[in-house]
């Protein structure tokens, strides 16, 4: 049986180790990844976040208690802007200093090792977003 710890607890843990230069592994949940990550099912390899780009898959503060797993789609000097793949709209920015890791790695359920993209065609192919992952949301996976 899963357990679920809230992200105020885990969060701040997470990146204790990563400041450490340790990688955390561990298994997000909910959809907001889709169709890269499933949540509650992939696990993601956390690392430093030094050299971020656009397309990079980051952990981040973006308000006192919120914590969100997402792709990095814009940078302006200190400004980061955030959003999920499987979001539709809806956007969130932070500082650098508020990003607290990097994805390196993404596993499925069966440790496999699942592409990390840079997103950029996803982010490109927004206006018909939903209606890929209308489509992703009713086939079933097989792995």
């Amino acid at each position: 049986m899963p357990h679920f710890i809230a992200n105020t607890i885990l969060v701040p843990e997470i990146a204790q180790f990563v400041r450490e230069g340790k990688m955390v592994t561990f298994t997000p949940g909910g959809v907001s990844m889709r169709p890269f990550i499933e949540g509650g099912q992939d696990s993601v390899l956390l690392v430093q976040p030094s050299h971020l780009r656009v397309g990079d898959v980051v952990l981040a503060q973006v308000d006192n208690d919120h914590y969100v797993l997402h792709r990095l789609i814009a940078i302006d000097g200190d400004a980061i802007t955030l959003m999920g793949d499987g979001n539709l709209r809806g956007e969130e920015h932070c500082s650098r200093n508020d990003v607290l890791a990097k994805v390196q790695a993404i596993y499925s359920p069966h440790g496999r090792r699942k592409l990390l993209t840079r997103g950029r065609i996803w982010h490109w192919l927004l206006p018909i977003r939903k209606y890929l992952l209308k489509v992703y949301r009713h086939t079933p996976r097989l792995l």
